[in-house]
């Protein structure tokens, strides 16, 4: 019955790839400092509204900000639909069973030599083509996604910068032309949170937390919860002859056997886990142009 809702779930999932093509078109205007969304980002053009709390909008735009960052570091995506669709539906079947399931997600390989993968506030969220080609079943890749998915439902990256409190009382942000402190402020906290996700890493806790996340929301999709050990593990062996470790999983990363440790004790909360699906073949036909 999981097998069969597995599936399903990736049916219904094919409307999200439709959007794929805007979303990189969209992060591509960014950079350009004429578009409209580069300058909401242009540093003189802030506008901060009183509110309670972030809202989606202003989250989704610091996100894609950052996620303009993540391809200028890491590459533009791989040049393959295909691909770029099958990992779209594995990552909205997970983040459908996310405890944040309500915001829209986006998913792409880059074209990176870096074993990564790495999200950003408000749902996008990227695998380099290494990492990808390191794996060797679909629960695996919806072990490395659904980890990332628990990073944008605990909004771990938001609450990770020092000036995390600017944010508190954030409304949306505008191209306004409105100039002074505020938007030099909010600046600096992007710059912050860029340090925080691609150089510094995230909270060890924080990364505890987007594990067992993982196990759970893969269990619930009806992957083999394991497969996040087992992504771990490939790691782990790959850390030792690993010369440059910069940007990469091990760099941003608490201690891999920490992490297997902790997962080891938490799979004894489901004693069917290996009757849960692996989907060995697919994956194979679909990242075979990786290998």
């Amino acid at each position: 019955m999981r097998f069969q809702r597995l599936f399903l779930l990736l049916l219904m999932t094919m409307f999200a790839t439709s959007a794929s093509a805007g979303f990189m078109n969209k992060l591509q205007n960014l950079s350009k400092p004429d578009s409209k969304e580069g300058k909401i980002f242009s540093g003189a053009t802030q506008v901060l509204s009183s509110s309670k709390e972030i809202d989606y909008a202003t989250e989704r735009t610091i996100g894609e900000s950052l996620a303009l960052e993540g391809l200028q570091r890491f590459g533009n995506p791989v040049k393959n639909e295909a691909l770029q669709q099958y990992v779209n539906l594995v990552g909205s079947s997970v983040a459908a069973n996310s405890k944040r399931s309500t915001i829209p997600y986006q998913f792409a390989v880059l074209d990176s030599p870096v074993q990564n993968a790495f999200a950003v506030p408000g749902g996008v969220i990227f695998i380099s083509r290494t990492l990808l080609a390191t794996l060797d079943n679909e629960a695996e890749l919806a072990a490395v996604l659904a980890h990332e998915v628990g990073h944008v439902s605990a909004k771990h990256a938001l609450k990770s910068t020092q000036r995390a409190q600017l944010f508190q009382g954030v409304g949306t942000i505008t191209a306004a032309s409105v100039k002074g402190d505020k938007g030099k402020k909010f600046a600096s906290a992007i710059d912050d949170m860029q340090g925080v996700i691609f150089d510094k890493g995230l909270d060890k806790e924080m990364e505890f937390e987007a594990d067992i996340a993982a196990m759970e929301t893969a269990y619930r999709t009806g992957y083999d919860p394991s497969a996040m050990i087992k992504v771990l593990e490939k790691l782990q062996n790959l850390e030792v002859a690993s010369k440059d470790k910069k940007g990469s999983w091990y760099s941003t990363h608490p201690p891999l056997s920490e992490r297997i440790s902790r997962l080891q004790a938490q799979l004894r909360k489901y004693p069917d886990y290996a009757s849960q699906a692996t989907v060995k073949e697919r994956f194979i036909k679909q990242a075979k142009a990786l290998k």
